[in-house]
């Protein structure tokens, strides 16, 4: 089965806040934090190394999800791989964070969703428009509302 270049391209989303770069990674890097907007992880440290899981998905099918923490620049970067329980593939979400003046520019990059089997809850489409609400709607209300 060939693999079409644009199903392997990752997917990126970018998004700007009106919040200093120290606040948003402190949203995506503190465990207390991160329970506020992201998923209820139990534990999560910056750390290279680090595991964590957590439950999500949509219309009552929840997956666990298995992460290790592969890459952290504080202030600067994380990334952890991402993979499901029970299914095959896995794939690395990178997030990268760059100061524009008093405001922070948030680059996400979700790569190796063409490992995950051909079932719906793994489209591609299905990340665009999870990684859109969280990104694009959640995280921006979390850091921009004080």
């Amino acid at each position: 089965m060939k693999i079409e270049k644009e199903e392997t391209e990752p997917f990126v989303i970018e998004r700007t806040y009106n919040a200093t770069v120290d606040k948003v990674w402190q949203a995506i890097s503190d465990n207390g934090k991160m329970k506020q907007w992201y998923f209820d992880i139990e534990d999560f440290k910056p750390e290279v190394g680090f595991k964590f899981v957590f439950y999500g998905g949509s219309e009552g099918k929840s997956f666990k999800h298995l992460c290790v923490v592969t890459d952290v620049i504080e202030d600067e970067k994380l990334a952890y791989s991402w993979r499901y329980d029970g299914y095959p593939g896995n794939s690395i979400v990178t997030i990268e964070l760059f100061p524009e003046d008093d405001k922070t520019r948030l680059k996400l990059t979700h790569e190796g969703l063409e490992t995950f089997p051909a079932i719906d809850d793994f489209k591609k489409e299905n990340f665009a428009m999870g990684w859109t609400e969280i990104i694009g709607n959640i995280l921006k209300e979390f850091v921009e509302k004080q």
